[in-house]
């Protein structure tokens, strides 16, 4: 028996849900399968994948299809359905901070030294 691991399409028309199953390779695409490894839904962009099933799967001898294979290897990468890196919220949300030019410093006014020769007056 040639087992596959492949996608079970589920979900209304128009509206797309896949279950990753591993079946037999002579099945229909929505027909008998032995088990559900995961899910896959690229309207809502989200796959889980429980990846220590399909390692049994691939030591017993089941080939995934093509898609499933890359799904695979994304799921094991850790990198998000579409393929590009998400940065942190926290970055995206402080704005740069506007470099201030330097003005050049104006002299200071020495204060009146009036106050000190009076002190000196005095005594």
């Amino acid at each position: 028996m040639a087992v596959r691991i492949r996608l079970r399409r589920t979900g209304k028309r128009n509206a797309p849900s896949h279950r990753i199953v591993v079946a037999d390779g002579r099945s229909p695409r929505n027909g008998r399968f032995i088990e559900t490894v995961g899910t896959y839904n690229p309207v809502q962009k989200a796959e889980t994948v429980d990846l220590e099933r399909v390692d049994y799967w691939i030591s017993q001898g089941a080939q995934p299809s093509d898609t499933v294979w890359g799904i695979i290897k994304r799921v094991r990468a850790g990198v998000p359905l579409g393929g590009k890196e998400v940065p942190p919220a926290a970055d995206d949300a402080t704005p740069p901070e506007p470099v201030a030019e330097e003005e050049p410093e104006a002299p200071a006014e020495e204060p009146a030294e009036a106050p000190e020769e009076d002190a000196e007056e005095t005594e």
